[in-house]
């Protein structure tokens, strides 16, 4: 079974069509349960978002800020494995027919084997991997079973990318470019800043004749950042305010639904630019 990029690249594509930016929604596997894990990612979808990007849980998330790694360690100590962030991908996808992809750091990749796991994501009909940590001059295995597979490699620029780097990522890169708002971890923000607005346009240069979207994340927690960034990218990504409502959640259930509203909050909010 062949990945599926094409659908990343159709869905993004459609919401350019439609005058907005896509709604990308995060959220680990395993939290706070596998099974809950499930629910919530459905419910994301089910809220308005055109695109989630399922976390591995990862010991040592350098990008990630307090509430995604607690959210992380839950999953980890509840005994998270890549077979369930499979199964994860593959539950989501089959009752959504949404793109769904992998954020996760190049070390559990490497362990586990490069084509064992696109193979695996690819029969899970995941549509790729965010590889936060992995340069892009080192991604040349990453890349050749990833593209035999039909699967995207999108890679994360940051404020401090040079112009050059820009170019050898949207080069190499597909689906679409990560660019990290500002320098640090995840996080909510009271502001994302201008800085992103630079780099979506520096971003968007780099890569002139890709036609290769750009998507901002890192911040942006309620919907008037999502129309703020709406207004200058292609897709606005969501990770830890949809985190935080699960944990600040009862319970479980209080938790998905609590996905599902910011989902419907955020949706709207790319919807109507700033």
């Amino acid at each position: 079974m062949s990945g599926n990029i094409q659908l990343l690249s159709d869905t993004l594509a459609g919401a350019r069509a439609e005058g907005r930016a896509a709604l990308i929604a995060y959220l680990p596997a395993g939290f706070p349960t596998v099974d809950g894990g499930i629910e919530a990612i459905k419910a994301a979808f089910d809220g308005g978002a055109d695109v989630v990007e399922v976390g591995l849980p990862h010991s040592d998330p350098v990008l990630d800020g307090p509430v995604i790694q607690t959210a992380d360690d839950i999953a980890l100590r509840g005994g998270v494995k890549i077979a369930d962030v499979m199964r994860t991908v593959k539950e989501t996808y089959e009752a959504t027919g949404k793109p769904v992809l992998v954020m996760t750091y190049w070390n559990p990749i490497d362990r586990y084997g490069v084509e064992r796991f696109t193979a695996e994501l690819a029969e899970a009909g995941g549509a790729g991997c965010i590889l936060p940590d992995l340069p892009v001059q080192e991604s040349a295995l990453w890349r050749e079973h990833a593209e035999k597979h039909a699967l995207a490699t999108v890679f994360v620029v940051a404020p401090s990318s040079k112009d050059a780097r820009l170019g050898e990522i949207t080069a190499a890169g597909s689906g679409f470019v990560y660019a990290a708002s500002l320098m640090g971890v995840t996080g909510t923000r009271e502001s994302v800043g201008a800085q992103a607005q630079d780099l979506v346009a520096r971003t968007r240069a780099a890569g002139a004749g890709t036609d290769l979207p750009v998507c901002v994340g890192l911040g942006v927690s309620n919907a008037a950042q999502a129309a703020e960034v709406a207004g200058f990218a292609d897709g606005v990504i969501v990770g830890s305010a949809f985190v935080k409502r699960m944990l600040d959640a009862p319970d479980d259930k209080a938790g998905v639904e609590g996905v599902r509203a910011l989902a419907g909050e955020l949706a709207k909010g790319v919807r109507r630019q700033a």
